[in-house]
């Protein structure tokens, strides 16, 4: 209370009062109301406006695409059966090898069905002779029924006997391809280039007794397919997008496909789309595709999950500003801006994909406009602010 009272006496009170305290505590009065007297002088400065940094969004051209996620599979995968009956004589290759096509993968007792090629083909020799001679006395009956030597009725038993021979012919000639294809089968080949699974029976085991025995089974790596599915939304936008550049189904099957893996940054696979479902999926809502892409290297597995896009448009001068310069609320997206007064705005915008660090503004935003990029939570909307312009660097495209 004293110390209030100091500031509002004069300084002839402020002696006065000095008389009667000792020296101490005088001195401490006489701070008090200096540090007093000067409170009466201050004025209120508000402090500068705060300073943010800003940058108008960069201008380029850029691809945009359709993303999805797949999974590959094989083009080529087929059981391998032993179609013969016979005991497993050999397997000729190592567990989950690559093998050449006509590469020989198992042999089953081959010896039974080579005595019965002889057998076959020793019979067809024998049909034959039995042809050439019933033909031969076919022409002779009839030189001697033309010069009526002998009666007709034996030209006509010649007849039969020369057709009948024929006709013993050519099924001892079927009986020999169909015991040469049933010694070829005594062979397991590969049918294609691929990778051979771990055989499923051994050495000496009885296979092909009721029904073809699975011995293995064949995957061809290279090329790959990769299916995904395009939901109904984009595959209207996307025929609008054809429609309007005059491009045909044909076309679109022909157009490039990119995938990454999980491990794997940006899409370093090439390929090209080869097929499009005429229908959409009624309980999913969603296209089917496929895609085919070359796998040298076997570096693609089938069953893998992989992300997949598709160029389909260019847009040139296109808008992109950092994306952590973005936020959202219940209304969706927003860039804060600084107007010309130097004050910030907040700006509802609709944004398109990533390139790289920076977010594509599909709409909302000009190319002149000064967007904060750095202290967005040191300002509101409505508040004046110090922009410190800088310079966004231009992205490097996504491979």
């Amino acid at each position: 209370m004293r110390f209030v009272r100091a500031c509002s006496s004069g300084p002839k009170d402020r002696i006065e009062q000095l008389q009667h305290v000792p020296a101490i505590r005088a001195a401490g009065v006489v701070l008090t109301s200096i540090f007093l007297s000067a409170c009466e002088q201050n004025t209120f400065v508000p402090p500068p406006p705060p300073k943010v940094e800003v940058a108008v969004p960069v201008q380029r051209g850029i691809t945009r695409f359709l993303e999805a996620t797949g999974n590959t599979a094989p083009i080529k995968n087929v059981d391998l059966v032993a179609r013969v009956q016979g005991v497993l004589q050999s397997i000729n290759y190592q567990d989950g090898s690559f093998v050449k096509q006509g590469t020989t993968l198992f042999t089953i007792e081959p010896e039974t069905y080579q005595l019965k090629l002889e057998q076959a083909q020793a019979a067809e020799a024998g049909a034959q002779a039995s042809a050439k001679q019933a033909e031969a006395d076919f022409k002779r009956q009839s030189d001697l029924v033309s010069r009526q030597v002998v009666a007709q009725s034996t030209l006509e038993q010649s007849t039969a006997t020369r057709e009948n021979s024929q006709a013993n012919l050519q099924q001892a000639q079927v009986n020999t391809k169909i015991a040469a294809v049933n010694y070829g089968y005594t062979n397991v080949i590969a049918p294609f280039d691929g990778i051979v699974s771990a055989h499923l029976v051994s050495v000496g085991e009885l296979v092909g007794v009721a029904s073809p025995t699975q011995l293995a089974t064949i995957v061809q790596l290279d090329p790959i397919y990769v299916n995904f599915n395009v939901n109904e939304q984009d595959v209207l936008r996307i025929r609008d997008e054809a429609r309007r550049r005059g491009l045909t189904v044909n076309d679109l099957r022909q157009l490039p496909i990119e995938i990454g893996l999980q491990t794997e940054t940006g899409f370093p696979h090439k390929g090209q789309i080869d097929y499009i479902s005429p229908t959409i999926n009624q309980s999913t809502g969603t296209l089917p595709v496929r895609g085919v892409l070359p796998n040298p290297d076997r570096i693609l597995l089938p069953g893998f999950y992989v992300r997949v896009r598709v160029p389909i448009d260019q847009q040139d001068n296109a808008l992109l500003v950092p994306d952590v310069s973005l936020g959202s609320d219940q209304a969706g997206r927003y860039v804060l801006v600084v107007n010309g007064d130097n004050v910030i705005e907040q700006r509802k915008v609709v944004t398109g994909p990533l390139e790289g660090e920076l977010r594509v503004i599909e709409s909302g935003l000009k190319p002149d406009d000064r967007v904060v990029i750095a202290g967005l939570l040191r300002v509101i909307p409505g508040q004046k602010v110090d922009p410190q312009l800088r310079k966004i660097e231009a992205p490097t495209p996504t491979k």
